[in-house]
């Protein structure tokens, strides 16, 4: 299972957190990616464990004031980029552009999606491992694979071989292991580390059932 831990804009300290969780991923073995505000890339990177963007925008090099380059994300250490977070939705052209960019920076890619349908939409543009999350849920600590594991399960069906991550309300080993039962292959998660009172604690608990 992979374990990524989205940072958001949460009032938490990125450094911090990748530390914990380079900690934790060595002391386990388990797979664990933290993805900081862009300006905070380096410096997560710096700290070795696995880098992700929260975002790339569907750009080349060239005039395009305020976008987050794949190239620049790259150079500062990102490993790979989520794509279409429910909180930076993007036109279907633009998740193929985006996947675009970050092929040509050498970014692994993830492409969120709302439902069935949108993932079997987005495996279609090849992207490496798509994420289901319900926006309704992302933030509420009711993962999906309670509220409605169907979704999960469709998900994978959908996804026709695309790894599928399971996100929204995903912040304990429960919830990690009944997602991997209904066929994901990882989690995508925030507020259950970023906004942890203990982020240590909250991030070995997570992983404890791997």
């Amino acid at each position: 299972m992979f374990v990524l831990i989205n940072l958001k804009a949460y009032p938490c300290d990125p450094v911090e957190i990748a530390e914990i969780a380079a900690e934790v991923a060595e002391t386990t073995g388990v797979r664990i990616a933290i993805a900081p505000q862009a300006a905070d890339i380096a410096s997560v990177a710096q700290i070795g464990v696995e880098t992700w963007a929260q975002h790339v925008s569907p750009v080349e090099h060239g005039s395009h004031t305020g976008s987050t380059l794949a190239e620049a994300v790259s150079r500062a250490g990102a490993d790979g980029t989520l794509l279409n977070h429910s909180e930076s939705r993007l036109r279907l052209a633009d998740i193929d552009a985006g996947l675009r960019a970050a092929e040509r920076a050498n970014l692994e890619t993830i492409v969120c999606a709302n439902n069935p349908r949108q993932i079997a939409a987005a495996a279609r543009l090849d992207p490496d491992s798509v994420a289901v999350e319900p926006p309704a849920l992302i933030g509420t600590g009711t993962p999906v694979s309670k509220a409605d594991p169907q979704i999960v399960t469709d998900s994978v069906e959908a996804a026709s071989g695309v790894p599928v991550l399971c996100g929204a309300g995903i912040s304990t080993g429960e919830d990690l292991d009944a997602a991997g039962k209904l066929g994901a292959e990882g989690v995508l998660l925030a507020s259950g580390v970023a906004k942890a009172d203990d982020p240590r604690s909250a991030l070995e608990a997570l992983v404890d059932p791997i």
